[in-house]
């Protein structure tokens, strides 16, 4: 496995679909508009339930299946057990558009999904839902983190994020995305090596430097993934309204790390 910091690749405006408007979604749009680019937001209900916060970042609402139409970037940011319908939304997106999947599998919230097995590996999964291929970057961040954490490129305490997808200039583009919102991106492989970046494993959710995240993508152990992901729920569940972000935080660097 080749696991390598990389720079982001040009800085023309893009045209982008936000498919969800949670604390992740809504977050990204945010940054992204403020970087100039051209940003349609859309979650499961009307865009006038999006409208106020789509005009407040220089965004705008739509329909899901009116943001993807000529978008060029299409991130998915949905409970993983929602991701299926979004297979016909996705359809209408042009052939050549790089669909970014932010999601991650919690059996505790999504439920048993009969198509998805323990030995999955999560993205792999997702694009054979959406019948398109991915780049999975953005979900080994705590919303806290995204919102807070950010600082310019360059910064000697700036973190950094994992992205993963087999197409070598999608995931130029997606690490470009990634330097936009705030974070170094490293390239961390191709999809079928993405469950390095999923729950339970040292990279997840642990703010870490571009250095110690190449490490801890090297170290991770696919065997010990549930095992770790469910310690940490039960670990965050014992605490008060599920913590506050820093004591997410700490629980996932002591457990995964």
């Amino acid at each position: 496995m080749s696991i390598e910091a990389a720079r982001p690749e040009g800085d023309e405006p893009l045209r982008i679909a936000s498919l969800g408007a949670g604390q992740i979604g809504g977050t990204l749009a945010s940054r992204f508009a403020a970087a100039g680019h051209e940003v349609r937001v859309a979650n499961s209900r009307a865009p006038s339930t999006v409208k106020l916060f789509a005009e407040s970042i220089g965004a705008q609402a739509r329909h899901g299946a009116e943001a993807v139409l000529d978008a060029d970037v299409v991130v998915v940011s949905v409970p993983f057990n929602r991701i299926a319908e979004l297979r016909s939304v996705v359809s209408r997106a042009p052939a050549d558009a790089v669909l970014v999947d932010t999601t991650n599998y919690y059996p505790h919230r999504d439920g048993e999904l009969g198509s998805f097995g323990p030995e999955d590996t999560e993205s792999e999964w997702v694009a054979n839902v959406l019948g398109r291929p991915v780049v999975k970057a953005w979900n080994s961040i705590l919303a806290g983190s995204l919102q807070t954490a950010a600082r310019p490129s360059g910064a000697a305490d700036r973190m950094a994020l994992p992205v993963s997808g087999d197409d070598p200039e999608a995931v130029g583009l997606v690490c470009g995305l990634v330097d936009v919102s705030g974070f170094d991106p490293v390239v961390a492989g191709p999809l079928a090596q993405s469950w390095r970046q999923q729950p339970g494993a040292p990279a997840y959710t642990t703010d870490l430097a571009t250095t110690e995240l190449v490490e801890a993508l090297a170290r991770a152990e696919r065997h010990t993934l549930a095992e770790r992901r469910g310690e940490m729920v039960r670990a965050i569940r014992h605490l008060r309204g599920w913590g506050t972000h820093a004591q997410r935080l700490a629980i996932a660097r002591r457990v995964f790390l």
